[in-house]
């Protein structure tokens, strides 16, 4: 039997915190040309998903202002995070993922999903994601 050992965090992971701390640095208002930038850079599949998904959020819910949070495309309310996309190939998933933060009003009960993967966009997906959005910020 083999002990597996902990060697730190992965080159994904490192990059996210770099981003991160670099986005902190950088803090103003709405950054929709960055996030616009961010979503045209990504893989095919990530880029179709993720310009839907901001169409989707700045249709439904044009309060929330742009913003980069670990290198990823968000959007926030009063200056706090409240949903992101998170890519697939980001860390290497079979599917992009649409997550909301502690912000998102989502609340069901005692326990409740937060993350949300994403393998494509029909009319249903966005309906959900619709009705998603709207509950976060109800």
């Amino acid at each position: 039997m083999t002990a597996k050992t902990y060697d730190g965090f992965t080159d994904a992971e490192r990059d996210a915190m770099k981003q991160r701390a670099k986005e902190l640095k950088g803090r103003r208002g709405d950054a929709e040309p960055e996030v616009l930038a961010k979503i045209a850079d990504m893989a095919e599949f990530d880029r179709v998903i993720g310009q839907r998904l901001h169409e989707l959020i700045k249709e439904h819910a044009p309060e929330m202002t742009s913003k980069l949070w670990y290198g990823m495309p968000s959007y926030a309310r009063n200056g706090k995070t409240v949903c992101f996309f998170q890519p697939s190939t980001k860390f290497k998933t079979r599917y992009a993922i649409l997550g909301f933060s502690d912000e998102a009003r989502l609340d069901d009960g005692t326990v409740w999903p937060t993350y949300f993967a994403i393998s494509a966009l029909d009319d249903a997906a966005e309906s959900t994601i619709v009705a998603l959005i709207k509950q976060a910020l109800s």
